[in-house]
């Protein structure tokens, strides 16, 4: 075991959504806790996690990570999770009444952006609140990367 004060894996990001500042103008970001079970956690600390198609939905007073893939843990034969299940977040009511008067009023999403363990050793969710961009706008983003891409090389080479 560690001496307590050494220095721990900070912010390892698990997962990682990267196709989501792409396709959606982010507006606002929240760090949420998901709740897990303990083969959740062990296959998470191995790496594998897969938030690329999920997103977050507001259903009652809670909202609930929906489509994300966890795979099961080898190891624990038949107390196994489900890879696909839903799972809640943990965020306080004055975050969720501000999320879901954002979806509800001005027709936003809640989108994942990465899984990550925080400094103490908690799994949280860096979540969105993020706005559908058009073609147009994704083109546009496109060729202001390709852009910055070329002057970067021009002034390398310059």
């Amino acid at each position: 075991m560690a001496p307590r004060g050494s220095q721990r894996t900070i912010n390892k990001v698990v997962a990682e959504n990267r196709k989501a500042r792409f396709n959606y103008e982010i507006i606002d970001t929240y760090e949420a806790g998901l709740v897990l079970t303990g083969t959740e956690v062990k296959s998470l600390r191995e790496g594998k996690a897969n938030i690329a198609e999920s997103y977050a939905s507001d259903e009652g007073d809670e909202i609930w990570l929906i489509n994300s893939h966890l795979p099961e843990y080898l190891q624990a034969n038949r107390f196994n999770h489900e890879p696909r299940r839903r799972r809640k977040l943990l965020l306080t009511a004055r975050e969720i009444n501000r999320l879901r008067s954002a979806i509800n009023r001005d027709g936003m999403t809640l989108v994942p952006l990465k899984v990550y363990f925080n400094e103490k050793g908690r799994a949280k969710l860096e979540l969105a609140l993020a706005k559908g961009k058009k073609l147009h706008d994704k083109r546009e983003s496109e060729k202001e990367r390709d852009w910055n891409r070329q002057k970067s090389r021009l002034l390398k080479t310059g």
